[in-house]
This record gives structure tokens, sequence and C-alpha cells, in this order.
């Protein structure tokens, strides 16, 4: 979901303000942008260049319904059939099927057939339900990333039903490998935005890179704070991807304990410390705490590492972890429904 990229430090005097070079692309179905802050704006513009070919490389291969290696794979999974993958991605499958045991099942990157009903495997959503006895269906089976069995550069799986969409994975991969192409081409202060899972390098001028955190319901940010080197921030909301029917909002966050969308909860913010995959579990772990609900997201953050976490539940009451509160600066104030948990 969204995170504004609050450049605070471009308020600087123009005579002030290291070179930066910019620039925004449209990939993974949402915008992207790259920052980098060099001296040698040629070698910034190789490398943001450098980084946007390997998102589309990505957003290309793993494509969740337009022709990709992840489709083919799919369909022979729903044929029954073993298939030959990539080394990577039978990595992304290993990885995808850790993170999602972590999480309790609630990210899970094999109910694709599942997301495929609901329409949101689609860039514009029809303001449509699924009928009832297909989601019964599909839950018959709890079809899961974990029924596919990797073996070498073959992958199949116990059930046809299976269907593997990236969707709450791959922007945080993508943001590994960007941090990793911009360190390998010498490129130490920079920030990567896609679609508002961020992940910050260095610094701007000695200055901390600092994003606003959306608010779901209002225009502009709940709050903002202070990325230092290598942290990663990712946000799920209810607020992008959605239709309503009948004055009810379905979001795309789908539990798939129920097969239909979460309604308990407006939006998650993890914040993750620097570490080689920071961006990828900015991406990955708030997708289960935002599903896990009122009684458990706490207890399921903590499961997965989470020290700094932001829930606003369903009646806009913001819940904080006390790590994260300590570093978040409210726009006009702490809301009146601020509860700080441990």
């Amino acid at each position: 979901m969204r995170l504004l990229i609050l450049l605070l430090a471009l308020g600087l005097a123009a005579c002030a303000r290291p070179p930066v070079q910019e620039q925004q692309a449209y990939v993974f179905g949402t915008r992207v942008e790259v920052i980098v802050v060099s001296a040698e704006a040629a070698r910034g513009r190789q490398a943001i260049a450098a980084v946007l070919r390997e998102f589309d490389r990505l957003h290309r291969a793993y494509h969740a319904w337009q022709p990709s290696e992840l489709t083919a794979l799919n369909a022979a999974l729903a044929a029954g059939q073993p298939h030959a993958i990539s080394p990577e991605l039978a990595g992304l499958i290993r990885d995808t099927q850790e993170l999602s045991a972590q999480g309790d099942y609630l990210f899970d990157p094999g109910i694709g057939q599942l997301i495929r009903l609901w329409g949101f495997q689609n860039d514009e959503f029809a303001a449509e339900l699924p009928p009832p006895p297909a989601i019964a269906a599909w839950l018959a089976e709890q079809p899961s990333v974990a029924d596919i069995a990797v073996d070498g550069n073959a992958a199949q799986s116990r059930t046809r039903r299976v269907a593997l969409d990236f969707g709450g994975y791959l922007k945080g991969v993508a943001l590994d490998r960007a941090a990793l192409i911009l360190r390998q081409q010498g490129i130490d202060n920079a920030l990567i935005n896609i679609g508002g899972n961020v992940l910050a390098l260095g610094s701007r001028a000695g200055r901390a890179w600092r994003v606003g955190i959306q608010h779901p319901r209002q225009p502009g940010p709940l709050a903002t704070v202070n990325l230092a080197d290598g942290e990663a921030i990712g946000t799920s909301g209810d607020y992008q991807r959605f239709f309503e029917v009948d004055g009810k909002r379905y979001a795309h966050l789908l539990d798939p304990r129920m097969g239909y969308p979460a309604e308990h909860t407006q939006a998650v913010t993890v914040l993750l410390p620097a570490g080689p995959r920071a961006g990828t579990l900015s991406d990955a772990v708030s997708k289960p705490i935002f599903i896990a609900g009122p009684e458990h997201w706490r207890t399921l953050a903590e499961k997965m590492g989470v020290a700094q976490a932001l829930r606003i539940d369903a009646d806009g009451r913001v819940f904080v972890t006390t790590a994260l509160h300590r570093r978040l600066e409210f726009i006009g104030g702490p809301p009146a429904d601020l509860i700080i948990v441990p």
C-alpha cells in the first residue's frame, strides 16, 4: 500500500542541495520511484536504470495473470502435472513457504485461485461478489503454497487448486534487489519506493530520509518517521485495491481461513531493521498481521520478529507498539484513539 514520500530534506536551500537523480515508473501494478543522491549524475542515472530493468524483469517473469513463468507453472499445477522451473522461482517458492509458515499461513501466495474469484487479478475491479458455492469449493480443499513440492528444477502440487500469486511478496523482493544493485553501482544514499514499500540507503546530505504513513480514511499522512540506513517500511491497507457493493467495502486482503476479505482492519504498517531481507519482510509480514485481527495481531507480530508495528482497526483506533511510537511524529498531534502496546 501507498506510503507518502516526504522528502523534507529537499527543502534545504538550493545552494546546499547535493545532486539528486530521480525517476519514476509503473511496475508491479503500482508507481515506483527511485531517488539517488550522487555527485556523479551519470552514475546515478545508470544505477537507477539498472534498478528499473530489474523491476521490469521481475514483473514480467512472475506476473500472476499475464503470460509469465509463473502463469506457466500455475497452468501445469492446475493440470496436475510437474513443471520445470528456474532456480530463481524455486528459491522464491521455498522462501514464501517459510514465510507463510511463520505467519500461520495468513499470508499465503498459494491462494491465487481465491484472488481470481474475487476479481483482484485485474487492473480494474468489478463491483461483483463471487458466488458463495465457488468460495465454499475452494475452502473445502484449503490450497496452500505448502502443497507445492520443489525437487531440483521441477515443481508439482498435491492439489490442483493451488495457484501462485506473488502480489504480496514480490515488491519486497524487488526492494532488496534494488538495494543490492545500488550498492554494487557505488550508490550509498538512495530511497526506493514501490507502491508504499520503502527502503532507505544512507541519507540525504546527512539528514535521514523521512516518509509519511498514509491515513487510510483521510488525505495525507497520519504520521511521519525517519528511516535509518537499510531500514524498510511497508503498509497493507484496505484503501486502494477494493470495490464496494451496497455500500460495503471489499478489499484485496483475503483471509484464507474464511475465503473473504478481512474486515476488522483498515491498515497495518511495519518497520523492519536493516538487513539483507528488510525489503522482503516489509512486504510479506504486514499481510498476516493485518489479517490476524484484534486478538492475535500483536502475538503474531512478535512471533514474526516485528517490534515496530502500527495497526488501525475498523473503527479507526490506532494501535502502535512502544518501539515504533517513540519514533513517530503524528500530523496534528496524536490521534484521540491512540493505544500504545508493548
